[in-house]
């Protein structure tokens, strides 16, 4: 279905518009209710407000017909072009009052979020002619079962995304000196919250552990302002790991897809490679697992989730950090058992 926004859209067989503007991981978890949609109304428009940083990856989500990248400066654009698309249905997955009052300016004639309990700001409440969810599980789920509003199906959790081909996947396998289809790993050392940055220095000791035990080699994954961290992951491996070539999110998407496992904290990077199918690690601390972490059942976790003095805080004020009790041991191990399970 081709259509621009601005342009008069065709008569719809419904048409649906989703509000979730950020962070990374939580547009990631959003990605499956695009899928119960357009498997629930084949013939609708589903359309997708988000912060213009996460617009490129929306750009891959199959069946996801237009994405309204929200300027902070220039935001009243993005709704005229919605207000213009004439949405019937807008959901609100996010919960905050900026969220809800982007949906409420829709237009759309029903504006659905998450009931009282589940908001993160309850005024955001005001803005909805319907409310529901179940929050009792995984973030995922959450998202979807707003959709029993709809009548649709929430029990599938798929990520419809086109993965492009692109040069930073040969240009690892290079730097790693691997061959074209050579197994390697990928840590990613960096986070957005200080408190769920697990020690460099542990980082480096998985990645020369992991070369010892299984002969894997390990590049290392930066983003602006992470190229000194990722240096000292790699100096710590004894050179068992290599910095990778700073990626976009999307080529970044592409690298995890053909790594073997890639080992993180609770960030974005680690819930693209688990979208794509990627064996994952994850290192959690302030937030927990069980809402945030790996999907996949075969996926594991190591946590100190349940010492954490900091949960859902950005700053840790405790004098050790929760995270500092993971061992490299440990999450060799993990990593072990988990490629055992592919």
């Amino acid at each position: 279905m081709s259509h621009e926004p601005g342009a008069d859209p065709p008569a719809p067989a419904g048409s649906f518009l989703i509000v979730r503007l950020g962070a990374l991981g939580d547009v990631v978890h959003a990605i499956p209710v695009v899928a119960a949609l357009r498997e629930a109304h084949p013939g609708a428009r589903i359309g997708w407000i988000v912060h213009p940083r996460f617009a490129p990856l929306l750009h891959l989500v199959e069946g996801l017909d237009h994405v309204y990248p929200l300027e902070r400066r220039s935001g009243a654009h993005a709704i005229r072009d919605v207000r213009r698309d004439r949405y019937d249905v807008c959901l609100d997955l996010q919960g905050l009052i900026k969220s809800a009052a982007v949906a409420r300016f829709s237009g759309a004639r029903r504006v659905i979020g998450f009931s009282r309990p589940l908001l993160r700001e309850s005024a955001a409440a005001l803005a909805y002619t319907e409310s529901g969810g179940d929050g009792g599980g995984h973030v995922i789920d959450k998202n979807l079962s707003l959709l029993t509003l709809l009548g649709a199906d929430t029990r599938a959790r798929r990520f419809p995304l086109r993965i492009p081909e692109t040069p930073v996947v040969s240009c690892t396998r290079e730097i790693l000196g691997v061959g074209r289809d050579g197994p390697f790993a990928l840590l990613n050392p960096g986070a957005a919250w200080p408190n769920k940055r697990w020690p460099p220095e542990r980082f480096g000791e998985v990645a020369r552990q992991l070369r010892e035990r299984l002969g894997l080699r390990t590049a290392v994954l930066w983003g602006p302002d992470e190229a000194t961290l990722a240096a000292a992951v790699a100096r710590a491996s004894g050179d068992a790991a290599r910095m990778a070539p700073q990626t976009t999110m999307v080529e970044m998407l592409a690298l995890a897809q053909a790594s073997s496992v890639l080992v993180s904290g609770d960030t974005g990077p680690l819930h693209l490679a688990a979208a794509v199918g990627t064996p994952v690690v994850g290192l959690y601390g302030p937030t927990p697992p069980g809402r945030n972490g790996p999907w996949d059942p075969r996926d594991t976790v190591v946590s100190s989730h349940g010492s954490c003095a900091c949960v859902f805080k950005r700053q840790c004020t405790a004098r050790t950090w929760c995270l500092e009790q993971v061992t490299a041991d440990a999450v060799t191990a993990a990593v072990i058992s988990r490629l055992g399970a592919a």
